[in-house]
C-alpha cells in the first residue's frame, strides 16, 4: 500500500499526516508554526521527516501534498499574499521544500485542501468550505471540481471589505469580512487566557455571561453574511464550517443556523433557499486540510 503524505500549514501550526489512499490517517504530528518562508519550509521538512520515521518510510522520494494560505500558483509552487504567514510574495515554497525533503511537492491553498478533504469525508461532490480559522476563506467543490479561479482568488471572501469604518485588514484594506468573522476577530473581542478564545467565549455565552452572549451572536451573525455570500454566488448542495473556531462544535452550527434563520425572518426569497438546513459541520476528529492535502498529492 502506497502511503500517502500531507501537511496543513497555517499561521498558528503545522498539522501533517500519513493516510492511506482511502483516506484513513496512519500517523500524525502538529507543531507550532514559526513566521517567515525559510523558517516554515525547514518546520515543515522536519515535520516530513518525523513522519516518515514514524511509518518506517524512505527519507526522500514521493509526493508530498500542502495546503497552506494565500493565493498559490501550483504550476510553479509559489504563494504570494500568506500575510498571517509572514512568507514574501512569490516565495518558492514548493521547491524549497521539494529541495529539503527530496520529494516532489503539491502546493495549494489551505482552503483548497480541508475542502478536498471534507468533500472526500463527507461524499459530497458540491459544497462550499468556509475555513474559521486565524483568518477567514472560503473553498469552493463544484460537481466534483476544486473552483481556483483564473487568479488562485477563488473564495478569498474574507478580504470583501463590509464596513468603511471598520479595522484595518492585514491585506491593507479597511473593513473586510474576515475582521469580525475570524478567530482574530473573536481573540480580538474576548481573550482566552490561555484558551482557545473561541471555546472560552461559546464556554462564557453557555454559562450566562450576557457580554458573552452578545459577542457570540455578533460574531455567529458574520458567519452567517459569510454563508449567504457563498451560497448566493454558487448555490452549493451544502456549506460546511471548519478550521479552528469551528472546534467548538454543535454550538457554532447552531448560532450560525439561528442567525440565518433571523436573517432570512424578512424574506421568502432567502427562506426558500433553506440556508441553515444546508449548514454542516468539517468533521472534527480528522484532520481534514492535512488529509485533503495528502489526498491532493495523489492526484
Amino acid at each position: 500500500m502506497t502511503a500517502l503524505l500531507g501537511l496543513d500549514i497555517g499561521a498558528t501550526k503545522i498539522l501533517g499526516v500519513v493516510a492511506s489512499p482511502r483516506g484513513e490517517v496512519l500517523a500524525s504530528l502538529r507543531v507550532a508554526s514559526p513566521t517567515g518562508g525559510e523558517p516554515v519550509v525547514a518546520a515543515a521538512a522536519e515535520v516530513v521527516a518525523k513522519l516518515r520515521a514514524s511509518v518506517g518510510a524512505p527519507t526522500s522520494g514521493g509526493v508530498i501534498g500542502v495546503g497552506i494560505p494565500g493565493l498559490v500558483d501550483m504550476a510553479h509552487g509559489t504563494v504570494r499574499h500568506a500575510v498571517n504567514l509572514g512568507v514574501a510574495d512569490g516565495f518558492p515554497f514548493g521547491e524549497r521544500l521539494a529541495a529539503a525533503t527530496g520529494a516532489r511537492v503539491v502546493l495549494d491553498n489551505d482552503a483548497n485542501a480541508a475542502a478536498l478533504g471534507t468533500a472526500a469525508l463527507l461524499g459530497v461532490a458540491d459544497l462550499g468550505y468556509l475555513s474559521l480559522g486565524t483568518g477567514l476563506a472560503a473553498a469552493l467543490v463544484l460537481d466534483g471540481t476544486l473552483r481556483r479561479g483564473s487568479r488562485n482568488a477563488a473564495g478569498e471572501i474574507g478580504h470583501i471589505p463590509i464596513d468603511p469604518a471598520g479595522p484595518r485588514c492585514e491585506c491593507g484594506q479597511v473593513g473586510c469580512l474576515e475582521t469580525v468573522a475570524s478567530g482574530s476577530a473573536i481573540a480580538a473581542l474576548w481573550p482566552g487566557d490561555g484558551r482557545p478564545a473561541a471555546q472560552a467565549l461559546f464556554d462564557a455565552a453557555a454559562s450566562g455571561s450576557a457580554a458573552a452572549v452578545a459577542v457570540r451572536d455578533r460574531f455567529a451573525a458574520r458567519v452567517a453574511d459569510a454563508v449567504r455570500l457563498v451560497a448566493l454566488t454558487v448555490d452549493p448542495a451544502v456549506v460546511v464550517l471548519g478550521g479552528g473556531v469551528a472546534q467548538v462544535g454543535e454550538r457554532l452550527r447552531v448560532a450560525v443556523a439561528h442567525a440565518l434563520a433571523e436573517q432570512a425572518a424578512a424574506s421568502p426569497f432567502l427562506r426558500s433557499l433553506d440556508l441553515p438546513g444546508r449548514l454542516r459541520l468539517a468533521p472534527s476528529e480528522l484532520p481534514v486540510a492535512a488529509l485533503g492535502a495528502a489526498l491532493l498529492g495523489a492526484r
